[in-house]
């Protein structure tokens, strides 16, 4: 198989067919788009974990203060899957491989910026592993998230229903923009000032979703997924695909960054499939209400399609219509060669 994402058919045929329910505590298993696994303990609260690893491919060669960065970007990642199944984010456990060579001032940096996640967001890193091992040859920081939340308040993937209003909050593409801001830097500075590239380094501070994610306590939402690698083509199909639905989506209403559209121009890729971490994907029956509360909460939020009873996925551009396919390979493998590595179970 080619690096990077597992195609959907490989997943079905070879991971999610062989996978069995055999014990009744655990509510949520392994599917398609599922961001947690939910397990109930006892009593009305239940126990939400998420895996979520970050592969530093494309950190290679750059400063080694980049590594603070990476160890904050693997924590925001499990953070807003635990949001997204509508849990509160309790603490971390974390298992990091790092290639021979790394030194306790790189561990240093890494784990300070995993506590720095930890403190912003009000978790604890309570556990995990270290290891350097010549088995990688870059590090590798695997996010177990666990979280906790009321039995009646989970946010299944597959709850969105027809004549839902869909919702995109934030701005799809900012965690794609930021890395190549950071780590293409010099390419960027023969077309863009340094500050520019500054702005676009400050999108690291908005890819968190929880804040977002608390719309649920305000209005009845029925599905809630964070954006993420593949962009929001990606979450979309999985949107459809988790609720066996069809969707239509207005492209002109998807928002985006100016610095974001700017950079995939000057690259040549395609801003819908970068990723798209920093923004939450909702369906509702109350979509306009939604966009107000999320708007007074001071969280941009755009009104931008309908779930349909069909199964087509379709994005609207003017005259045009364009059918979504399953994603393959997030578009950041064009600039570091490899992409991001995705969790096998979170297709």
């Amino acid at each position: 198989m080619k690096t990077g994402k597992i195609p959907e058919r490989v997943l079905d045929r070879s991971v999610i067919k062989q996978i069995r329910h055999n014990r009744p505590e655990i509510l949520s298993g392994a599917k398609h788009g599922e961001d947690c696994t939910v397990i109930d303990i006892s009593g009305d609260e239940v126990f939400a974990v998420t895996s979520d690893p970050l592969i530093a491919d494309f950190y290679e060669g750059a400063d080694p203060a980049c590594y603070s960065d990476a160890g904050y970007l693997a924590v925001s990642g499990a953070l807003n899957d635990l949001a997204a199944s509508g849990a509160e984010p309790i603490g971390i456990l974390l298992d990091l491989l790092l290639p021979a060579g790394y030194g306790e001032q790189d561990l240093k940096r890494i784990i300070g910026g995993v506590e720095r996640a930890c403190r912003l967001h009000d978790i604890e890193l309570s556990g995990g592993h270290t290891e350097i091992t010549s088995a990688v040859r870059c590090p590798i920081y695997g996010v177990t998230g666990m979280g906790r939340v009321n039995k009646d308040r989970i946010i299944r993937t597959g709850g969105a229903e027809p004549g839902d209003d869909i919702i995109i909050t934030g701005y799809t593409g900012l965690k794609g923009t930021y890395l190549i801001a950071e780590y293409r830097k010099e390419d960027l500075l023969e077309r863009f000032s340094s500050s520019f590239i500054d702005r676009v380094s400050d999108f690291i501070d908005d890819l968190c979703v929880l804040k977002e994610a608390g719309v649920k306590d305000l209005i009845p939402v029925s599905f809630m997924h964070d954006v993420s690698k593949g962009g929001i083509f990606a979450a979309l199909w999985e949107l459809g695909k988790a609720s066996g639905c069809g969707l239509s989506v207005d492209l002109k209403k998807i928002p985006l960054r100016q610095e974001t559209v700017e950079i995939c121009e000057y690259f040549g890729l395609n801003p819908y499939e970068l990723d798209g971490t920093g923004s939450l994907l909702i369906t509702t029956k109350q979509g306009k209400e939604a966009v107000r509360a999320l708007n007074a909460m001071g969280i941009n939020a755009s009104l931008a399609g309908k779930i349909t009873k069909n199964n087509d996925r379709v994005i609207i551009n003017g005259e045009e219509k364009r059918f979504l396919i399953p994603p393959e390979n997030e578009e950041l493998s064009k600039i570091f060669g490899n992409p991001e590595t995705q969790q096998i179970m979170d297709p």
